[in-house]
């Protein structure tokens, strides 16, 4: 079977076009009213091919392929269906008739119109990053987005690309099946019923950077690429893991969000349960998945070495990740109180007649709220503080049942923890009313 690849040395040729390219670009910069219209004359001069192709939501897609150098541009739409003329939400409410048994049509699928120039960069080398940047095993899904409509494809418009993508397919499935996945499902088929999406859809992610960041697909190398030539991240030993309960972090090299959750979760981490971060898609050897992982940053909860949840995708919002990882960690009860601004009785909830040096810390985070030197008997029935560690916790009005009254939360995780009054002990003069189910005790000699 005739290999392709090419060797991304372009020699004179490409150095050539690379100059013309430059110094039309160089023009456009001094007269910047025309900076479009020239870009498009230059891209209409240019030798240009192009193929459809089906990844899944398109947003990601989008975005990987027009990474690819020699690659022009790149156009969301929708293809490979029976109506001629289609929308999102034609292809969505298609998509629900076909799921209720009420239509046998064939519904087109999310793709991508790849432009390329074929003297920077082949079809092959396109097809590799297609078969590379998603998971072509799945069927009618990609990841979490389940349906017809997500399903790989190839649709060519020449029997030349036909066998470029056969060809690569049967290669890349050759990869696959030493990595133990199985048949892959893409459809390759001529091209038919192709429609631009909505501009809103056209650089999705460059309009709404708050959207996820491809995981890169499987992780399997397509045989002989620029991925294969490079160093496989090493999976997590699940020897170095908590097994019975361990959270890991799949994480991509360029990825904006996984830096984020880094600088605002990872850098600060102190909740008691563990957390490791790998470039590798897949667990521990003799760990799983419940699914396919579909974009980065992951964060899965893995209990006996089995997942038991995941929190898909970070875009700065702490409150939500925490909450997710609380739903995993609390008893009712404390969801109760922490989630839905409950109270336990008086005199019912823990650490009421906790004496011992140490400090009380936030349930998920780990992070400190108050120290004992500051707890005291108030009679109440709820452990009280007179001071709280300093910057621990924020205070919002609350004038819930009737009442007007300060609520008290953790400045790290947002749970309700109770109320602040002005009736304390000096040198404070306040009475910080905690529910004692939400606090966690850490008694100085457990510090190392």
């Amino acid at each position: 079977m005739t290999h392709f690849l090419l060797k991304r040395r372009y020699g004179t040729a490409w150095l050539a076009s690379t100059i013309l390219i430059l110094a039309f670009s160089l023009q456009s910069c001094a007269k910047e009213p025309d900076m479009n219209a020239h870009n498009d004359q230059v891209t209409a001069q240019m030798e240009t091919d192009s193929i459809v192709l089906g990844m899944g939501c398109f947003w990601g897609a989008e975005k990987r392929m027009s990474e690819l150098p020699g690659v022009v541009d790149v156009e969301s739409g929708y293809a490979g269906g029976d109506a001629k003329k289609v929308g999102y939400y034609d292809v969505l409410g298609e998509e629900r008739a076909l799921k209720m048994g009420k239509s046998d049509a064939r519904n087109h699928a999310e793709v991508v119109k790849v432009t390329f120039n074929p003297k920077l960069v082949n079809l092959e080398t396109v097809l590799i990053q297609f078969w590379e940047n998603h998971d072509p095993t799945q069927g009618d899904r990609q990841g979490n987005d389940i349906g017809s409509n997500y399903r790989s494809a190839i649709y060519y418009h020449s029997d030349a690309q036909k066998a470029v993508a056969e060809a690569t397919r049967d290669i890349y499935q050759q990869a696959l099946s030493r990595a133990g996945y199985p048949q892959i499902t893409t459809e390759i088929a001529p091209l038919r019923n192709y429609n631009s999406a909505e501009e809103y859809h056209q650089d999705y992610l460059k309009k709404n950077p708050d959207g996820y960041c491809g995981l890169g697909g499987t992780g399997v190398a397509y045989p002989g690429s620029e991925q294969a030539s490079q160093p496989t991240p090493p999976r997590l030993q699940a020897a170095d893991l908590n097994f019975d309960r361990q959270l890991i972090v799949f994480e991509a090299e360029e990825c904006e969000f996984c830096k984020l959750f880094k600088r605002e979760i990872l850098e600060h981490w102190q909740s008691e349960v563990p957390i490791a971060t790998t470039l590798n898609p897949n667990p521990p050897e003799n760990w799983t998945l419940e699914k396919s992982l579909f974009a980065t940053p992951t964060i899965v909860l893995f209990e006996k070495g089995h997942e038991v949840s995941r929190f898909t995708g970070y875009n700065g919002d702490k409150p939500r990740f925490w909450k997710w990882l609380g739903f995993q960690l609390l008893t009712p009860e404390q969801q109760r109180i922490a989630f839905e601004q409950g109270t336990e009785y008086a005199f019912t909830g823990s650490h009421l007649d906790e004496k011992r040096p140490g400090t009380f810390v936030d349930p998920i985070t780990g992070a400190p709220l108050f120290r004992s030197d500051t707890k005291f008997d108030s009679g109440t029935g709820w452990p009280s503080f007179f001071n709280p560690v300093a910057g621990a916790i924020t205070e919002h009005e609350d004038n819930s049942h009737g009442m007007r009254r300060i609520e008290v939360r953790s400045a790290s995780s947002g749970i309700h923890l109770g109320h602040v009054f002005n009736d304390g002990p000096p040198p404070t003069y306040k009475r910080y009313c905690i529910n004692g189910n939400v606090l966690k005790f850490v008694p100085d000699e457990e510090v190392k």
